[in-house]
Parts: structure tokens; C-alpha cells; sequence
């Protein structure tokens, strides 16, 4: 008697829900012996970190600034991964995005309305940009989209280095960062005394609009077709080059207002440290949400309420900050063995003559 994977017919949305569920649970319990070893109180040191992220008003809020990046580069991860454009280089498109929007935000007598939508268009502008460059390497000469999108992040990245240490160089501060946006171009603050602005709004707000694009019109099912099967796409009708690109360069622009959303609610500035890795964290998300818009919001939060709550945790109880990375990538490991079990299920085989697998 012994045991084989035999192929599903379809998973239930209980059952995507389960798994999905079941690989958080399992990254908190591998982490677990790490937080042991660290000698703290596991129960103890896990409830610290979530109280720290829901706890009061203020933790609350500080955790929906945190998810808002991570929506926007969880959502630009499923766009193309539908269509499987493997998207590795949301970072370096958040930071695109970044520089495209601190540039026209620099401007000074726009009103606040023209100046942040004007932001947004920019930041989104920039990011597709930077997208549509691998997108056009793999249709044109068949390069490999997940090394040039992996490249392409540090490219960006000391491009921008390259900006704010240069040319761009905030002549007022003297460190490597650039010069402010104009005060009318911040997002406003929604609740006094907290960090909570409009970013986080257009942040959630991007999700069932990319739900809609992705169920309810032509563009959206021609994606998930090109997904599914690009060859059987292609005998259909549907344009498949056109298709990557549009996917592309839509996943882009949604990490380019990941950038935005740090710069016009946070930073008012670029810098360096602008992201802390809100692109490569996208992917872990957009995985852990099984590529849905909607379930992006409830993965989006939990790795937000980690990041929020790592400090916290790790000041009360000695527990290395650092382990809301080692959550995180954990996650990312129990997700994909959660993921083939949407696709096999265990069956038993072999035993008494006459008797086999149901």
C-alpha cells in the first residue's frame, strides 16, 4: 500500500481558501522555532506583533499604510502572471513610478485635484514604461521575461541612485535624496494625528477595479486565455503579442502607483530607501492570493501587519527584526506546496486484490 498524487478535476473556491489559509498557519508555525530559539515565549511574541498592527487606532491605521504598496504590487504581479508574463520587476517599476510622479510633482501652483491626479497618471506612465521593455524583448526576440524583469530592477534602481546622488540632488539637505514635491501635490491625511492618506483609498479601490478588468470585459478574458493556453488564445482569434503587452504595461503602471503612494503619502520625496522590497513582497502576495484581485486585500494585510508588528516584536521579547522577512519568504515556500494540492490529491494505492483507490 502506498500513496500517489492523482489530478484534480477542479478545486473549490473552500478548498483555494483553505490552502491558502493553511500556508500562512504553517510559515507561523515553522517560524515558531525560530522565535523559541530566540529564546522568547512563541505564543507571547505572536500576539505582540499582532496586537502591534490592530491593536489601537493608531496600529490599525499604520498597517493600511503599509498594505496600500503592497496591494498596488500584489495586484501588478496578478495582472501579468495571468497572462504568464512573468513579472518579476514590480520594485524596479514602483521606483519608475516613483521618479516619473516626484518629477511632476515638483511643480509648483498646480491645484491639489489636477496635481495628484496628475501624479498618479505620471507614476502609472512610468512604471508601464519600464514594463513594456521586457514585455517587447520576449514577443519580439523571445528573451526571457523573468531575467530581463529581474535585471531590469537594477537597472532602475541605480538609474534613480544615479538621480538623487547626481543631477537631482536636494541642493537644500545635501543628502542623497530629491528635492521635495510641492505641498499641494501631498495626498491628503484622512484621520488627524495618524499617517492614513489618499493613497491607501486608490489603493483599495484598484482592487475591484482590477477585478472587473479581469472578469467582466473582453481585455480581461483575452488575458486569461492567453494564460491559459496561448496556442488554443491565438486559433481563437485573440491577438496574443497585444495581449502581453497590454498586461504588461497595465501591471506596470499598477506598481508605478506603489511608488506614487510612497512619495505623495509618505516620503514627499525620492530616496534610496524609498521601498523596502514592496515589489519582490508583491509576488508572495499575489501567489498567497492564488492570483484573485479580491484575496490580494487579505494577504496584502497580513504581510503588512508582520512588517508592522516585527519592531514591536522585537523590542519586547529580543526576537530579531528581521523575522518578518524570514515570515514572508517562508510564506512564499508553504504557498507553492499548498498550490499542488489544488491541482493533485493524495490517493492510496495498492492493498488487498480487488481493492484499490476510489
Amino acid at each position: 500500500m502506498g500513496l500517489r498524487l492523482e489530478p484534480r478535476d477542479h478545486a473549490s473556491a473552500w478548498l483555494n481558501l483553505s490552502l491558502s489559509l493553511g500556508a500562512v498557519l504553517a510559515a507561523l508555525l515553522l517560524c515558531a522555532g525560530l522565535v523559541a530559539l530566540a529564546g522568547a515565549d512563541v505564543g507571547t511574541a505572536y500576539a505582540i506583533m499582532f496586537e502591534s498592527a490592530f491593536g489601537d487606532v493608531y496600529a490599525l491605521t499604520e498597517t493600511l499604510v503599509k498594505a496600500a504598496p503592497l496591494i498596488f504590487t500584489g495586484l501588478a504581479v496578478t495582472v501579468a502572471f495571468r497572462a504568464k508574463f512573468w513579472n518579476i520587476g514590480a520594485e524596479g517599476q514602483l521606483l519608475a513610478g516613483a521618479v516619473a510622479g516626484c518629477w511632476v510633482g515638483g511643480f509648483e501652483g498646480i491645484p491639489t485635484p489636477l496635481a495628484i491626479a496628475l501624479m498618479l497618471l505620471a507614476g502609472a506612465a512610468g512604471g508601464a514604461a519600464l514594463a513594456l521593455i521586457p514585455a517587447l524583448l520576449r514577443v519580439r526576440l523571445k528573451v526571457d521575461d523573468v531575467v530581463s524583469t529581474l535585471l531590469i530592477n537594477s537597472i532602475a534602481y541605480y538609474a534613480m541612485m544615479a538621480l538623487i546622488e547626481g543631477p537631482w540632488k536636494d541642493p537644500l539637505s545635501g543628502y542623497p535624496n530629491s528635492p521635495p514635491i510641492a505641498d499641494s501635490a501631498w495626498f491628503p491625511v484622512l484621520i488627524d494625528g495618524t499617517r492614513l492618506h489618499f493613497g491607501v483609498v486608490v489603493a483599495f479601490l484598484a482592487v475591484p477595479a482590477v477585478w472587473f478588468l479581469l472578469r467582466r470585459t473582453t481585455l480581461g478574458f483575452a488575458i486569461r486565455a492567453v494564460g491559459e493556453n496561448a496556442e488554443a488564445a491565438a486559433y481563437g482569434g485573440i491577438g496574443v503579442t497585444g495581449v502581453l503587452v497590454t498586461a504588461a504595461a497595465i501591471s506596470g503602471g499598477l506598481a508605478g502607483l506603489a511608488g506614487i503612494n510612497e512619495v505623495a503619502g509618505i516620503h514627499y520625496q525620492v530616496m534610496g530607501e524609498i521601498s523596502p522590497g514592496f515589489g519582490y513582497t508583491g509576488i508572495v502576495i499575489a501567489m498567497l492570493a492564488r492570483l484573485n484581485p479580491i484575496a490580494v486585500i487579505p494577504s496584502a494585510l497580513f504581510f503588512a501587519a508582520v512588517m508592522t508588528g516585527a519592531e514591536a516584536m522585537s523590542r519586547a521579547t529580543g526576537v530579531p527584526v528581521f523575522l518578518a522577512d524570514v515570515i514572508q519568504g517562508t510564506a512564499l515556500i508553504t504557498m507553492l506546496v499548498a498550490l499542488l494540492f489544488t491541482s493533485y490529491r493524495i490517493r492510496r494505492t495498492g492493498g488487498p486484490a480487488g481493492v484499490g483507490a476510489r
